[in-house]
């Protein structure tokens, strides 16, 4: 479930099994409720998470196909490999080398100096990548090419060149055009940490071609993502320019000889009928009291989560829902003997608390609710537009009742 910038007991635990076997799972309530509001950041934020490490392993776990990162240390992020079920048939590719793409990255780049060249081949595991140091003259700065694919018009695919939500993504610009063949480019200029406490800049192109061939090329305005200083006011190459790079035909070519993976699933899992298949930001957006709100942001169509921004003319406010399936095996953990549990069984609990991302004055309001089938909505309201900014006003644009009627509404589970 979950995506927050604090620890997160289920991702601990879940990592715990598959990397250490073996960690702590805290049952702190708090934070398990806090969990139920993570998804909708994980999945804003997937396609950054998904060109963490290039030598990092990622393991795919959690709600909706999301990804847990394991600790080890690694180059600049580059994309892992993960399934497809595009298969070929005929001779095996004929594998491209590790000093092969770091040629092509080289030859690619305009001219310059290269320097601390990684790279993984596309017959390694767990999927090739291509890391430099690249100095214009104007100073050195870390570039990287990530490869792999993606299941063709799956909502990853979509995700992955989608501009993400500015209230979860602080960033300049972003911009997405579709090419003559389909596919797909998305260029974000933004940074690498988004509360700003440095001035280092994370820039990234990202293409999906109609075949799930998937490129990512990222920058940054010094000679390593994290803990090195600023060398230059931005990364060297402009969108234009990011845009190219990505577009670059030998890129395709080095993701077709990426071996296929037989057991790679096929798509996600078709929802049964205990599973909300409703656009959440639409249903969100019809649950409001009427004529009272305006929304200045959107999450668009996605199921599972949503989120609007909206101003009823006293100040923006972020309000978020989850809606979630087979949740009863953590009932324990979410609800405690303070719940309230309606008459058809359904649980309720109701929390306020100060936020948590650094918004000066942010308050956080959350009403839990889980049926007894399993099925779960979670709401939770801001006083500010983002989680990391200042309150722009005293309470959010909701009431813990007016939260409650919503997560309650059985439109949910049409």
């Amino acid at each position: 479930m979950p995506v927050e910038q604090h620890s997160d007991p289920f991702e601990d635990r879940l990592t715990a099994e598959l990397h250490q076997a073996g960690g702590a799972f805290t049952t702190d309530r708090a934070e398990l409720v806090a969990a139920g509001v993570r998804i909708g950041r994980r999945r804003l934020l997937r396609r950054r998470a998904a060109v963490v490490g290039g030598a990092a392993s990622l393991a795919l776990a959690g709600v909706g196909g999301a990804l847990l990162l394991p600790g080890a240390g690694s180059p600049p992020r580059a994309t892992a490999t993960v399934g497809t079920s595009r298969h070929t048939t005929g001779p095996a590719p004929t594998p491209v080398s590790a000093d092969q793409l770091i040629r092509t990255l080289e030859k690619l780049l305009p001219q310059g100096k290269f320097s601390q060249a990684q790279a993984r081949g596309t017959n390694e595991k767990p999927g090739p990548f291509v890391h430099l140091v690249y100095d214009d003259g104007k100073g050195a700065a870390a570039i990287g090419v990530g490869l792999n694919r993606i299941e063709p018009g799956s909502d990853e695919a979509r995700q992955t060149t989608e501009c993400p939500g500015k209230a979860y993504v602080h960033y300049d610009a972003c911009g997405t055009t579709r090419m003559p063949d389909g596919s797909v480019v998305m260029v974000l200029q933004g940074y690498e940490y988004p509360d700003r406490r440095v001035d280092t800049k994370y820039w990234t192109a990202e293409l999906v071609t109609p075949e799930g061939q998937h490129i990512s090329v990222s920058e940054w305005n010094a000679a390593a993502e994290k803990d090195a200083p600023v060398t230059r006011p931005e990364p060297p190459l402009s969108a234009a320019q990011l845009r190219q790079l990505v577009t670059a035909g030998a890129w395709r070519d080095a993701v077709d000889a990426i071996p296929s993976n037989p057991n790679a699933p096929t798509a996600e899992p078709t929802a049964t009928a205990s599973q909300s298949t409703v656009s959440v930001a639409p249903m969100l957006r019809s649950l409001l009291p009427q004529g009272k709100f305006t929304v200045s942001e959107d999450s668009g169509q996605d199921t599972g989560f949503g989120y609007l921004v909206v101003d009823d003319g006293k100040g923006r406010s972020l309000i978020q829902v989850n809606v979630q399936a087979g949740e009863s095996d953590v009932a324990a953990e979410l609800f405690g003997s303070d719940a309230e549990t309606l008459p058809d069984g359904t649980k309720v609990a109701l929390h306020q608390r100060p936020g948590e991302k650094g918004g000066a004055g942010v308050v956080w309001w959350t009403v839990d609710t889980l049926r007894k089938d399993g099925r779960r909505v979670v709401i939770s309201a801001f006083n500010s537009g983002a989680q990391d900014t200042p309150a722009t006003r005293k309470t959010p644009a909701l009431t813990m009742k007016q939260l409650r009627a919503i997560a309650l509404s059985p439109k949910w589970w049409q």
